[in-house]
């Protein structure tokens, strides 16, 4: 990114607030997110994750401001921040338009950032769509229309659309709705793959074991940040417990965290 500073956090919120219709749902939030990091967003119901996700995305209107990558937000050309940051919205929200597109030709969605205007699609763009397509085991169905799929396939095509940017940093509100165990597994392993390769993933999640198993956690309720830290952080696990009203304790079971009902 032109301009980008050394050692800036991948995303940084100064002051950041937002209003849903009449009603204030972030309230002056600050907050720096690591670069090459997994960050998970968690709370309970209506604590603000999604919104904040937005809010960060740019998806939202906001009060205060957002740095990506050192750079205002708002600052960066529409074109560039869309080829540095990519979106997955919760449970494919808003995509009913596309039941009829194939799932090839959604994947490749995600590659508009990257392609002229009205420019045919090139042997980069191809490479990208098949390896992310594969990448969360979605490439038999190609030539399949979205809508013919179920809900957890559906899920791992629009993941694909996501990968196949390519983006520095991914942003992703609740990417494990639909999927079985199994792919949860693989999501966590391709997450896991990106931020080796230095890239940065920022996910909210309802799935806590899934949530601990990340590099921070930073622990939300009605609307501000309670906590941010290490997922191996005592501290982190005090505030988890206490924002669930300590109806949960966390554990350290086989090598790994897990958060089970108290």
């Amino acid at each position: 990114m032109s301009g980008r500073q050394n050692n800036a956090p991948a995303l940084e919120a100064r002051r950041v607030s937002a209003t849903l219709g009449a009603t204030e749902v972030l309230h002056d939030i600050d907050l720096k997110l690591s670069a090459a990091r997994w960050t998970s967003i968690v709370g309970p119901n209506g604590a603000g994750k999604s919104t904040l996700l937005k809010a960060l995305s740019g998806l939202l209107a906001h009060r205060g401001e957002v740095l990506l990558f050192g750079e205002a937000q708002n600052k960066v050309p529409a074109r560039i921040r869309a080829q540095r940051l990519s979106w997955l919205g919760q449970s494919g929200t808003g995509e009913g338009s596309a039941d009829d597109l194939m799932v090839y030709d959604v994947a490749m969605l995600g590659r508009l950032p990257h392609q002229r205007w009205l420019a045919v699609p090139g042997e980069a763009d191809r490479e990208a769509v098949e390896r992310a397509l594969r990448t969360t085991q979605a490439w038999d169905w190609r030539d399949r229309p979205l809508g013919q799929l179920s809900g957890g396939e559906r899920q791992r095509v629009l993941l694909a659309r996501a990968l196949a940017v390519e983006a520095e940093l991914l942003l992703m509100d609740e990417p494990l709705a639909n999927l079985d165990p199994p792919h949860q597994s693989d999501w966590m392993q391709t997450v896991r793959a990106l931020v080796a390769e230095g890239r940065t993933v920022v996910s909210v999640l309802h799935e806590l074991p899934m949530a601990l198993a990340s590099d921070e956690l930073v622990v939300m309720d009605k609307g501000r940040v309670t906590h941010h830290g290490g997922c191996d952080d005592p501290a982190t696990h005090a505030a988890l417990e206490q924002v669930f009203d300590h109806r949960i304790r966390v554990h350290r079971v086989a090598d790994q965290w897990i958060a089970l009902p108290k």
